[in-house]
């Protein structure tokens, strides 16, 4: 269910990998996680072994895949969305509360049991699209936060047939982990960036890191090839979600891949993707999706009575150009491109 914006994170790794003497101050490695890739830079000063730690991240990557991927039919997710006797572990816990706490701050907007919906509309793993009027109710019967509970370590249903789906937040939350990490060794620099969620800490020798957002063109598809704007950031985490990436057209209609929880439709409003800026990537990923399910208008209501988070919205006026709204705290670092 998400679709994130990517930073050019790895290019200004490479341009901060030597300093004086050709002696290395910042690593920096890629790979693979949850579909998606990952890039990390990191503060080398206290002459870690940067193999050592690329095979602990990805094992703290994997475990986190045997826990909250649709795509891994063995995970606990797929298990527990199957009704089988599976125990939420550490992950899986921790990722439900947070979505309890976003869900109820955005109304339901965001709602991690939204899975039977997403995948009536044809979206997810083994998706296929059955959503017809005459099946809406019966489908919104089995989505809502306050009908799936976790008591006494076990995750219960008030209906067999529901599906959580924690897409709108599982990469955030993923960045949180492996920031977290890290931490533990001590490390003040860095970036991290997880399937285009990123979360940054302390500078790059000296200066604020700048991300990437790109512009919300259908099927912009090569991450950094075409930006909207520039942002400079430290000690703080962004999400962008928006719906140029995964859709499809019937009948000349586009159904974007977000699903508002509680009406069952596919979202059809004038915002083409939301960028959230928040303490936590996971707290960003979720509410980027909670605001573009909302709208623009109800999107700044939102933002308005939450200080502690900022935004950047691109949306389409009448006739169809790109429009965009910042928050008031966000202007001084933010740098748009040229339209």
């Amino acid at each position: 269910m998400r679709i994130i914006l990517f930073s050019t994170i790895v290019l200004l790794a490479v341009s901060l990998s030597f300093c004086k003497g050709n002696k290395p101050v910042f690593e920096n490695f890629t790979g693979f996680a949850q579909g998606s890739t990952y890039s990390i830079v990191y503060d080398n000063k206290k002459n870690l072994d940067p193999t050592e730690i690329r095979k602990k991240v990805d094992k703290i990557l994997q475990d986190f895949d045997n826990s909250l991927s649709l795509y891994n039919d063995s995970s606990i997710i797929s298990r527990i969305n199957r009704n089988e006797d599976a125990v939420p572990d550490s992950f899986f816990t921790e990722v439900f509360r947070k979505s309890v706490i976003i869900s109820k701050m955005t109304d339901g907007a965001f709602d991690i049991t939204v899975g039977p919906l997403v995948r009536a509309w044809g979206f997810g793993p083994e998706a296929y699209k059955s959503f017809t009027e005459a099946k809406r109710d019966s489908l919104l019967k089995l989505v809502g936060m306050g009908k799936v509970s976790l008591i006494k370590g076990r995750l219960i249903k008030s209906d067999p047939r529901m599906r959580l789906d924690f897409n709108a937040i599982a990469q955030g939350y993923s960045v949180d982990v492996i920031c977290r990490f890290f931490d533990s060794l001590g490390i003040k620099n860095y970036l991290v960036e997880i399937g285009g969620e990123v979360k940054a800490k302390g500078t790059k020798a000296g200066k604020l890191w700048r991300i990437g957002i790109d512009k919300p063109v259908d099927n912009n598809m090569t991450p950094g090839q075409l930006l909207q704007a520039i942002l400079k950031m430290t000690d703080k985490a962004i999400s962008t979600s928006g719906n140029y990436r995964k859709f499809y057209i019937e009948n000349g209609v586009k159904y974007s891949h977000h699903v508002d929880p509680r009406t069952g439709y596919t979202t059809k409003n004038t915002l083409l993707s939301v960028s959230i800026i928040a303490d936590e990537c996971a707290m960003a990923d979720g509410v980027a999706t909670g605001c573009l399910v909302m709208g623009k208008e109800k999107a700044i209501e939102f933002i308005s009575m939450h200080p502690e988070l900022e935004a950047y919205m691109i949306y389409s006026d009448e006739n169809g150009n790109f429009k965009t709204w910042t928050s008031e705290k966000l202007k001084s670092n933010l740098t748009e491109s040229e339209k």
